[in-house]
């Protein structure tokens, strides 16, 4: 179930769930998923998404969807992926720029869990582990008792993230692996936090301490964007985009740094997703 900060419960397209329900629930379908999720598959699909010839996808794609296009810069796209990671207006999705309070990196749909002294983060009943995430066993422990958040993005919301405070941040670490959707029916079967391709920095945040944010690639997402390498960032200043496709970022939260809001913490609880936009409050800093 998801969720809006107002209590508004969000239909979700129970066509897709239907179609992965059977890719992830019967044997033939699993069999199929070993072609989909392979990050070959997704390189092609994203050439295409790149021609000329996908641009007809376009406005189908918007109708079907219902985004509201005014809340875009829009233009002649010269293809899909163009389109995909379109520019908001900046007044759409303006920045809380309260240093105490904590902001989210995108458009998505937010999970908050609580890190366990073994690090370890629990789903829907399932475990998974802070250093299979991360393929780091010393960078993991850090995290214990604090918070993972979960952001995850769906084919209509905006694909372009941004830091949450000031501070400077460690070089990116890509970690290859498969491309599942990040939809939670595959959370069922699969640990896609362990199995898809990812890419993770360490940001030195001035006021929630080190936060390592992760970037999680998807079925049909051969590319995560990050702009910058190591060094200084700012609140708000757009940290990079994700490429064709639904997507997720995982971000983990020092033990007593970060307080998430009330409705957030208790959606979690009860298995609901929150619909949070790029730049607003979701917690406030515990330091």
């Amino acid at each position: 179930m998801i969720k809006t900060r107002t209590g508004e419960i969000i239909v979700t397209n129970e066509n897709q769930n239907k179609l992965l329900k059977k890719l992830y629930g019967s044997v033939l379908g699993r069999v199929l998923l070993k072609t989909l999720t392979a990050p070959l598959v997704s390189c092609i699909a994203g050439k295409f998404m790149d021609s000329r010839a996908s641009a007809l996808l376009i406005k189908p794609f918007i109708k079907r969807s219902g985004i509201d296009t005014s809340q875009y810069v829009m233009y002649r796209f010269r293809s899909y992926n163009d389109f995909f990671t379109r520019v908001v207006k900046p007044e759409k999705r303006p920045i809380d720029y309260a240093p105490d309070h904590l902001i989210s990196p995108c458009d998505s749909k937010l999970t908050v869990h609580k890190i366990s002294r073994k690090s370890i983060f629990r789903i829907k009943g399932s475990r998974y582990r802070v250093s299979d995430l991360l393929k780091n066993e010393f960078l993991a422990n850090r995290f214990c008792g604090g918070y993972c958040m979960i952001f995850r993005l769906e084919v209509d919301d905006y694909h372009r993230y941004c830091y949450i405070d000031d501070g400077t941040k460690t070089d990116n670490t890509f970690i290859a692996g498969e491309l599942h959707t990040v939809n939670p029916i595959a959370l069922e079967r699969y640990n896609i936090y362990k199995r898809n391709s990812r890419e993770y920095t360490v940001l030195h945040t001035n006021n929630f301490g080190d936060v390592v944010q992760v970037e999680v690639g998807a079925m049909m997402v051969g590319r995560i964007v990050n702009h910058q390498g190591e060094g200084a960032f700012c609140r708000g200043e757009e940290k990079g985009k994700f490429e064709f496709g639904g997507s997720t970022i995982v971000m983990l939260f020092g033990k007593d740094t970060v307080c998430p809001d009330e409705d957030i913490l208790r959606n979690s609880a009860e298995g609901i997703e929150t619909v949070v936009k790029y730049g607003e409050k979701i917690g406030t800093g515990c330091r």
